[in-house]
């Protein structure tokens, strides 16, 4: 038996499992919303698993992400330096987007 599941629905099961603080709303709506385009672009239906949507996606400033990977800003303005950790993303992992706040959210390599 499968339920459909809206952005609200999303939220809350999040809130739910405490892990809303570790992503925030714009983050989940940047993988709510890919997540949303893949069913649809596939055919395939996703189980709502918060715990392994956590493992599996992450949301950070590209600072963060470039200190974690071992990416070299040096010098980089802001600019080219958050296109820097974008590419490097795109190159070893699924690039989702930006949330209003400045996190880059991609998928987990």
């Amino acid at each position: 038996m499968k339920q459909s599941v809206n952005f609200n629905d999303f939220i809350d099961a999040f809130k739910q499992f405490d892990r809303y603080d570790g992503y925030g709303y714009e983050a989940l709506r940047v993988i709510f919303d890919y997540l949303d385009e893949y069913e649809q672009e596939t055919g395939q239906e996703i189980e709502l698993d918060v715990i392994a949507i956590c493992c599996d996606y992450s949301a950070e400033h590209y600072t963060a992400i470039a200190s974690n990977y071992s990416i070299d800003l040096e010098g980089l303005d802001d600019d080219e330096a958050k296109s820097a950790v974008i590419d490097y993303i795109q190159d070893n992992s699924a690039y989702l987007g930006e949330a209003t706040d400045g996190e880059l959210v991609y998928q987990c390599f």
